[in-house]
């Protein structure tokens, strides 16, 4: 399953040569994991409510790209691999046909204490697993 959402780069994105500042990906791949979560059904703040949650672990980011103020992007988010504690997904942010940034994250299922854990049952979505399907990357 791959989850689409758009945002447009706003001006305190910006750095003083008017490109999106770099950090400021980090935040639009966040947002659009927490809409991949929704998507799949996944409740983080129920999550969170009973005593568990989603900690980054590793990100990979490759710069492609700079995003400008205005721009229209798309980001693109995919399960690549799941564990029965952790996962990776990828990431792709686009503006039409060009790539901007692409992104590995690597996340691992928590408990209350902050500690790795497995993944209960009722927070382990079928959406969270790889698509099989040829075309997904």
């Amino acid at each position: 399953m791959v989850c689409e959402c758009t945002l447009v780069v706003r001006t305190y994105e910006c750095d003083q040569n008017g490109h999106v500042n770099n950090a400021h990906y980090l935040h639009y791949l966040e947002y659009a994991r927490y809409e991949f979560l929704k998507t799949i059904g996944f409740d983080y703040p129920k999550a969170i409510n009973t005593g568990y949650g989603v900690y980054i672990a590793r990100i990979e980011i490759d710069y492609k790209k700079s995003a400008v103020v205005d721009d229209v992007l798309l980001i693109r988010s995919w399960p690549v691999k799941k564990g029965v504690v952790s996962g990776t997904m990828a990431q792709e942010i686009t503006r039409g046909d060009q790539v901007i940034v692409t992104a590995l994250v690597t996340w691992a299922f928590v408990d209350a204490t902050g500690l790795p854990t497995r993944i209960p049952k009722e927070w382990d979505m079928p959406g969270l697993k790889p698509d099989p399907s040829p075309g997904v990357s």
